[in-house]
């Protein structure tokens, strides 16, 4: 996919207002939120003030037509009634480009040669929910949100709300189909935890040519029965086996990791595109205190032996563990998502899919 100019797919997205008394172009006040963001202005009154502080130059360069920039009464009318499911789509294919054109890039300066994005397999993307703890505390109807996050970047590729009034979490499972709908999933490893181990997700991603790296617990039982039964049945010792250590030291913690991944199920489970299953035995022990944490987790995989070893699936498994500091931590510290407490109609959903984007923007400077 070439790398397809922000201007652009704002430019795409329909205007639900209607021609008599508009001012303002659509994609200028989107492309004026992304730029105050990008300045530490957060709420859409800051962003209007924003706005109206910089010189008829800049704000020309953005569309604007007039004078004055839209105020803070229009943004809250646009952010609050705009097509947010069709504005998460336009930014989906916007987040693919750069992507797609990052990878190019990484895989030529290492080998000299140019490639084309086709030819690229295996990007990792985590599928993660995240509560918007600010709209909860407004009572907001959206306050949670389904995204895919690549682990190289920590970018958003998609993003559903979910509905969670009943303080339910299991409900992003309906929402997945959404998700895995919203993303170019061929070539693609998807990583997720426990609640998105369901037949039909790991059927979805492997008929879209992508593949998966789930953890297994109780939700699934009799999986999670065989899969124990590889690494800790009578005949454990007798089957193949493969193994990966990792160990980390940082934030005050060395954390170990060991992984151990197995192909013996692959023959005896109709669960869809399961080629192996894998054991992370866990433990961290905190420097200054000596206090020692472990566990066990289990999980499967499409990925065939020749495709991921015990090391490549100990990368992911610890990819998606990590897609917190990724994403979550940026959209939380830098740009304050937690504190922010709008409520009305889209307005929380459009706001995060805007910091998901400046995050986007960022990435050549955050990957220098």
């Amino acid at each position: 996919m070439e790398f397809i100019p922000l201007v652009e797919i704002l430019a795409e997205i329909p205007d639900f207002r209607k021609a008599k008394g508009k001012r303002h172009p659509l994609s200028s006040v989107l492309a004026l939120a992304c730029a105050a963001m990008m300045g530490g202005y957060q709420s859409y009154g800051a962003i209007a003030e924003w706005g109206r502080n910089y010189d008829r130059r800049f704000t020309k360069a953005l569309g604007f037509i007039h004078k004055k920039t839209p105020c803070a009464a229009t943004l809250h009318t646009i952010f609050r009634n705009i097509d947010v499911r069709l504005l998460e789509l336009k930014l989906g294919i916007w987040a693919e480009s750069i992507l797609s054109h990052s990878l190019i890039q990484e895989h030529e300066a290492i080998s000299g040669e140019a490639i084309s994005g086709e030819a690229i397999s295996g990007e990792a993307v985590a599928i993660d929910g995240k509560t918007l703890r600010g709209s909860v505390k407004q009572e907001a109807n959206i306050t949670h949100l389904l995204s895919a996050v690549s682990h190289r970047l920590g970018l958003t590729l998609a993003q559903c709300s979910v509905d969670l009034k009943d303080g339910d979490k299991t409900n992003e499972i309906g929402v997945m189909p959404e998700v895995l709908q919203s993303l170019a999933l061929e070539g693609k490893i998807i990583t997720a935890d426990a609640m998105h181990t369901q037949r039909e997700t790991c059927q979805s991603i492997v008929d879209g040519d992508g593949d998966y790296v789930i953890v297994v617990k109780d939700n699934q039982h009799k999986l999670l029965d065989d899969v124990m039964t590889v690494f800790h049945g009578p005949f454990s010792s007798m089957l193949e086996k493969s193994y990966d250590t990792m160990l980390d030291s940082g934030h005050g913690r060395i954390e170990k990791r060991c992984l151990t991944a197995s192909s013996e199920l692959q023959d005896y489970t109709d669960w869809p595109g399961l080629k192996q299953v894998f054991m992370v035995e866990r433990s961290t022990t905190v420097k200054k205190t000596g206090e020692y944490y472990a566990e066990t987790v289990y999980g499967i995989t499409s990925l065939a032996p020749e495709q991921a070893d015990a090391s490549r699936l100990n990368n992911l498994v610890r990819g998606h563990w990590h897609i917190e500091n990724r994403s979550h931590w940026v959209r939380d510290v830098t740009f304050d998502e937690d504190r922010s407490q709008v409520r009305s109609g889209n307005i929380p959903q459009v706001m995060a899919a805007l910091r998901n984007t400046v995050i986007g923007l960022m990435i050549p400077i955050l990957h220098v």
